[in-house]
C-alpha cells in the first residue's frame, strides 16, 4: 500500500466525427491529482480550470469513483486528502468528467497496492461514466476504439505517430453532454448508417497506418454533428476554416463545444482560423496545439 500517490490523465476526444460513442483518443493536456492517506475525514482541494465550480466533497466524482474501488475491495484509508491541478476545461468537450472518474479509480487503486486490474478498473470507470470511449484513452492513452459485448468491455488501442497533433479551439461557453446528447435523434436512416460505417473505417485506417490523405473523409458524420450544430454557433465554418488551412480533418470534439483539427504542419495557421470563425459569430474562443498522447494515465507514489 502508499501513503501517498499523484495520478496524471490525459484529456480526451470522443468520436472523432465518425466514431460516436466507438472512438476516443488521449491528448496531450492534463489533470494532476495528488491522494494521500490521513488520520480521518475529507480534505478536497482544486486549483485551475473549473477550480470554482468542483464540488470539494463526497459529490465529487473523482471521490465517487474512488470510493466505488475501495468499497471493491473491501478496504479504505481511515481518512483522504485529495489535491486536484486541472489543467482540463470543464464541459468542453475534452473528457473531464472522464479523466476525473479515471483519476479516482486509479488514485484508489494504488493507495490500496494495486489490487485491481485495467479490466476491472474499466468496469468501474465505465459503469460511473456511461459508456467507455473517453475512459479507455484516458486509461490507456493513444487512439481507441472500444464498445460492450455480453456485459464486457471489449477494446483496442493504437499508438498515433508524434507528428500528428491536435488542433483545438475551445469556445468560451459551457455545452452540458445531457443537452447535447437530447439534441440526438431516437432514430437514423440507413444511408446515414451506411454512410459512418464507411467513414469510421476509413478514419481508422487513416490513423494507424499514418496515410492521412483520406482523413478528411474518415472524420465526416451524419449521427450526430448534423444535430448537434445548431448548439454551437459557427461549428460548420470552423470545421471548414481548419479545412482550409491545411487540417488533415476536423470535427467536434466530444459533444462539443470545443472542435478539433488533425494535423502534421500548419498549426497555428489552422489554429487561427479556426478562431477567426468562431470570432465571426461573436464568440471567443482559445487554441490549444496538443500532442496524442500515448502513455494514458501514469502515477506517480510518494
Amino acid at each position: 500500500m502508499n501513503s501517498k500517490v499523484h495520478v496524471r490523465v490525459p484529456a480526451t476526444t470522443g468520436n472523432l466525427g465518425s466514431g460516436f460513442d466507438c472512438v476516443g483518443m488521449a491528448l496531450g493536456l492534463y489533470n494532476v491529482i495528488a491522494f494521500e492517506q490521513t488520520e480521518n475525514g475529507l480534505e478536497v482541494t482544486v486549483e485551475g480550470e473549473g477550480a470554482a465550480d468542483i464540488p470539494r466533497n463526497e459529490d465529487n466524482v473523482c471521490i465517487k469513483a474512488a470510493r466505488i474501488v475501495f468499497e471493491k475491495i473491501g478496504w479504505s484509508p481511515p481518512g483522504l486528502s485529495v489535491h486536484m491541478d486541472h489543467s482540463i476545461p470543464v464541459s468542453r468537450g475534452l473528457g473531464s468528467s472522464g479523466v476525473a472518474i479515471v483519476a479516482g479509480a486509479v488514485g484508489a487503486n494504488e493507495l490500496a497496492g494495486r489490487p485491481l486490474n485495467t479490466s476491472e478498473l474499466l468496469r468501474i470507470c465505465t459503469d460511473l461514466e456511461g459508456h467507455p470511449d473517453n475512459v479507455v484513452p484516458s486509461l490507456l492513452g493513444g487512439l481507441s476504439v472500444s464498445g460492450e459485448r455480453d456485459n464486457k468491455i471489449i477494446y483496442q488501442t493504437y499508438p498515433i505517430p508524434s507528428q500528428l497533433k491536435a488542433v483545438v479551439a475551445i469556445p468560451d461557453f459551457t455545452l452540458d453532454t445531457t443537452t447535447a446528447r437530447e439534441a440526438l435523434p431516437k432514430q437514423v436512416s440507413m444511408d446515414d448508417a451506411i454512410y459512418n460505417l464507411c467513414s469510421v473505417g476509413m478514419l481508422i485506417g487513416c490513423l494507424i497506418s499514418s496515410r492521412y490523405d483520406a482523413l478528411r473523409s474518415g472524420m465526416s458524420d451524419r449521427l450526430h454533428q448534423p444535430y448537434r450544430a445548431p448548439l454551437i454557433p459557427g461549428l460548420s465554418e470552423v470545421i471548414s476554416a481548419a479545412l482550409d488551412s491545411g487540417a488533415h480533418g476536423a470535427a467536434l470534439s466530444g459533444s462539443g463545444p470545443t472542435a478539433i483539427a488533425l494535423a502534421t504542419d500548419s498549426f497555428e495557421t489552422i489554429g487561427q482560423s479556426m478562431v477567426a470563425a468562431f470570432d465571426q459569430h461573436h464568440i471567443a474562443s482559445q487554441i490549444r496545439i496538443l500532442d496524442i498522447d500515448n502513455s494514458g494515465c501514469r502515477t506517480d507514489p510518494s
